[in-house]
């Protein structure tokens, strides 16, 4: 049988230098034994699956509203991609894989319903009326370190120090990191920043098939990305088929391929030239060095991925059809927030303790988290009790 002792061997033998090990982590909020067959990151990792958060996830948007349609992505479907990529990458570097797969499942958990247009409304609750934001990151680690609740000791799932600052520190393009001053001097692995990476290629690509099978970009669109149109060519030339969705498939798979070879060269080249010695060197550059990123493309790679992320924000993110999603799930939250406000004894007695004196900012707080831990589905039938006198409630 294979213990955890076993596993820590084959991580010293078969990871880079500069790897995370599970046997160097600097450990959990609160001590616990550590388990007879799996490390510190695969506990997390299983931590994290079962969490009711993670569960949401299948009901929460990515672009597409659920009730859109059966085939666009949600934030559950999104997470696992991430995970799949991000493992691919790590295993290449010859990085920790159960911490990055812990910290991939974990990286989303605090959306709140409707993705960024959710985060949005919530951000703008709060800044307007009690100068505070609303940032998906700190509300991930929100999260894991105090609203699940399973042990009988302690808030939250109590992760390993190297996937809570991961969560934290996330950034992409429409990620920014949440602060905490406790893991403020404490910079993230490599294993996190393959996080960050995979995290911005899987949803470029996802992003490109949801937005050609709903309709709201074309192929015309397309052929104005150079990364789209190269693909395009290659694979049309190579395929004997005329089937629309097989070369569809092909391309997006391709355009994933095409990113990852180019990322694997350019981050190996990268990380050989600091010459780390170990984890601990990488997370003193990394927190030295914040917007210097070892896992990343070339430039030319870079330039190409902007392009098609440009085309995207443009013909996808603001067609119509999802401008008016986007618009509609704003207002839902609003007049949700806005009626639970007014009256809060309209919420579970979990949420809202009757009897207590609550300030109007800590009501505030204490709303917009309760709406950020809705799903899609969830907000939509609140929203309807709420607001339509024939709903049963």
């Amino acid at each position: 049988m294979f213990t955890r002792e076993d596993y820590e061997k084959l991580e010293d033998q078969n990871l880079a230098r500069y790897a995370m090990k599970s046997k160097d982590s600097a450990g959990r909020i609160y001590d616990e034994p550590v388990h007879a067959v799996r490390t510190c990151y695969q506990r997390d990792r299983d931590r994290i699956v079962h969490s009711q958060a993670f569960r949401k996830l299948e009901y929460k948007t990515q672009v597409f509203v659920i009730f859109e349609g059966d085939y666009y992505r949600t934030r559950l479907t999104h997470t696992i991609e991430v995970a799949q990529i991000a493992r691919t990458i790590g295993r290449a570097l010859r990085l920790n894989e159960d911490l990055i797969e812990a910290i991939a499942l974990a990286h989303d958990l605090g959306h709140p319903p409707f993705g960024h247009a959710g985060e949005d409304a919530l951000n703008k609750i709060m800044s307007d009326n009690f100068d505070e934001t609303f940032n998906h990151n700190f509300r991930s680690y929100e999260v894991v370190t105090n609203f699940e609740r399973r042990y009988p000791d302690f808030n939250g799932l109590n992760l390993s120090e190297e996937v809570i600052v991961g969560i934290l520190k996330h950034e992409t393009g429409y990620d920014k990191k949440g602060d905490v001053e406790k893991y403020r001097n404490i910079g993230p692995t490599l294993e996190a920043h393959v996080v960050d990476v995979a995290d911005s290629l899987a949803y470029l690509s996802h992003d490109v098939d949801d937005g050609l099978t709903s309709g709201c970009i074309t192929e015309e669109d397309l052929m104005e990305s150079t990364l789209w149109s190269g693909a395009y060519k290659k694979i049309k030339d190579a395929l004997a088929t005329k089937d629309a969705y097989i070369i569809k498939y092909q391309i997006v798979k391709f355009l994933i391929e095409a990113q990852m070879k180019d990322l694997l060269a350019v981050s190996a080249k990268n990380i050989e030239a600091q010459k780390f010695n170990n984890s601990d060197e990488v997370k003193t550059y990394n927190l030295k060095n914040p917007g210097e990123k070892l896992v990343g493309y070339s430039k030319e790679m870079e330039e190409q991925r902007n392009e098609l992320q440009n085309l995207l924000k443009e013909k996808l993110y603001h067609h119509y059809r999802v401008v008016r999603m986007t618009e509609k799930a704003k207002r839902i939250i609003n007049e949700i927030y806005q009626v639970y406000f007014n009256n809060p004894n309209q919420l579970p007695y979990f949420i809202w303790e009757r009897g207590k004196e609550y300030s109007d900012k800590r009501k505030c707080q204490k709303i917009c988290n309760y709406i950020a831990g809705m799903t899609d589905r969830f907000a939509l039938d609140e929203h309807k009790k709420l607001f339509n006198p024939y709903q049963k409630v």
